[in-house]
């Protein structure tokens, strides 16, 4: 099965650099603008987050398709640190805490990494079990759902391997055990080979 993991859109949120996983945030202009008239992978089957900020995406770069929504696949709940930044957040011991684990701790009132993994792993087999070897799908997500899919089911392990860019992500397959991450893929211009 192939499946298409693509980040969603760039939000105010992003450009001011804001933890804004709960938040449902929508597309900033500059995140509508960068996916106009995109191209995106053919697939046969959208699957989004929750949050308005995927759906807006799914919807500008699959617009005549169908979208089915998984609350699991949403962001992480960054807690008391939503809607911060970095220079906000930079003395307080429980951010330091939560940087110095790699987020193996919660933030206060938030969500650790096994709890992302936990869901978005739980969501992700729902998924697959409804399609066929042969099926492509995409999956319009957050930064952090990839992440946390791709360090469960793909052979190398690492998490912050797989930081993808806004309207960005990876062409992935699955054997039913292990998700392979193939290539990146950017929705882009289809004739502008200067942004793949």
């Amino acid at each position: 099965m192939t499946i298409y993991l693509i980040r969603h859109g760039q939000t105010r949120g992003n450009l001011e650099r804001r933890y804004i996983g709960s938040t449902d945030q929508p597309l900033c202009e500059q995140g509508r603008e960068a996916l106009t008239g995109k191209w995106a992978p053919a697939v046969g089957a959208v699957y989004v987050s929750p949050l308005r900020r995927c759906r807006e995406t799914a919807a500008l770069l699959y617009p005549d398709m169908p979208q089915a929504v998984a609350e699991d696949l949403r962001e992480c709940d960054f807690g008391a640190f939503e809607g911060h930044t970095y220079e906000e957040l930079k003395d307080d011991p429980a951010y330091q805490e939560w940087l110095d684990t790699a987020g193996q701790s919660a933030p206060p009132h938030g969500e650790s990494k096994a709890d992302i993994a936990r869901r978005t792993l739980a969501a992700f087999r729902a998924i697959v079990s409804r399609h066929g070897p042969e099926d492509i799908i995409a999956l319009v997500v957050h930064g952090g759902t990839i992440m946390a899919l791709l360090e469960e089911l793909e052979d190398s392990r690492q998490f912050y391997r797989w930081q993808a860019p806004n309207g960005g992500g990876f062409r992935c397959q699955w054997d039913g055990v292990r998700l392979t991450a193939e290539e990146s893929v950017l929705c882009h211009q289809e004739n502008d080979s200067s942004s793949e």
